[in-house]
């Protein structure tokens, strides 16, 4: 296993995590199966596990929690995220002083820990000013029950703001963002995102490495009944154009002469650039977590990225 600095930060973090919404929020796996999950990407080297209090209420973390606690806790960066509804009460949503010091009380109840490593605003929040949030992420810091904090799914301009503010009140900046980014999805950080963050000192940890798994060829030849755009049509009506296909199928040929796995390739085309610290992946097998830390030590040449950016055009 690779481990990479947070951005500019001195903690170091796999450069293949596990993130916990596909086994949650949707109930596509249980505890069992991902306990399994767990507990082979620990073996494997993987020591960043990524969660978020809105996957399944809270159910995210309290499995989460409870499979992690039989290791030591210095040998784990875990992250979890606030923004999303938790009840129907008013306040119970959003970036607000109120709703960010409340939430973490009950993620580091369920994750069974004394403080968090990596704290994301989940979506950017309209309602509150940026300079807020700012002030009670840094709060949280002081007080050791967050080490950093980070945005999910911001703008670059919303980001380049926190950075601005931070930087004119002396508080924790964010450290690290986590974009949606692969290969079928890779305008927005390119040209946008990585322009701010790299310069920053913040790191990348993207989610969706794999594009919903479109990446990894399995709808090579239409949709199997037991996958997930089977059971998810929002996902295969985003992924699954002709296009796609095309490209996933034309990118075969590259891992093969490079002898990996078409996934392997996707996920170490992604980790080639120095802004992405690592990149959250999702499994519901311990093969998948085996697959995914493969990728770990994939070195591209120029050539090979010319011929991959060719295919990608």
């Amino acid at each position: 296993m690779e481990y990479r600095r947070l951005g500019d930060a001195g903690m170091k973090v796999s450069v293949v995590a596990i993130g916990g919404w596909i086994n949650f929020e949707e109930g596509k796996i249980g505890e069992e199966a991902t306990r399994a999950v767990i507990e082979r990407a620990y073996e494997l080297g993987v020591n960043f596990f990524d969660s978020a209090d809105v996957y399944g209420r809270g159910s995210s973390e309290r499995v989460m929690g409870e499979i992690l606690s039989q290791y030591e806790r210095n040998t784990l960066v875990i992250s979890t995220k606030v923004f999303g509804q938790m009840s129907d009460d008013v306040n119970d949503r959003g970036l607000s002083r109120k709703h960010i010091f409340e939430s973490i009380d009950k993620s580091l109840e369920r994750l069974q820990m004394d403080y968090i490593d990596i704290y994301f605003c989940h979506r950017p929040d309209p309602e509150t000013p940026i300079l807020e949030t700012a002030r009670a992420m840094n709060d949280l810091i002081q007080q050791g029950a967050v080490m950093y904090w980070g945005t999910s799914e911001w703008e670059a301009h919303q980001i380049d703001e926190a950075v601005r503010v931070c930087d004119k009140h002396n508080l924790h900046q964010p450290q690290t963002d986590q974009p949606q980014y692969s290969m079928l999805f890779r305008e927005r950080v390119e040209q946008q995102i990585l322009p701010l963050t790299q310069p920053a000192g913040i790191g990348l940890v993207p989610w969706s490495p794999l594009a919903y798994g479109m990446l990894t060829g399995k709808y090579d030849n239409g949709v199997p009944e037991d996958s997930r755009f089977a059971r998810e049509e929002w996902a295969k009506e985003i992924m699954m154009t002709e296009a796609n296909v095309e490209k996933v199928r034309n990118l075969k040929p590259v891992a093969d002469r490079l002898g990996v796995t078409r996934a392997q390739l996707a996920l170490g085309w992604l980790l080639r650039q120095p802004g992405v610290s690592s990149v959250i992946t999702s499994a519901t097998k311990p093969l998948q977590v085996e697959d995914n830390v493969g990728a770990a030590a994939i070195k591209l040449s120029e050539d090979d990225l010319k011929e991959i950016d060719a295919i990608l055009a």
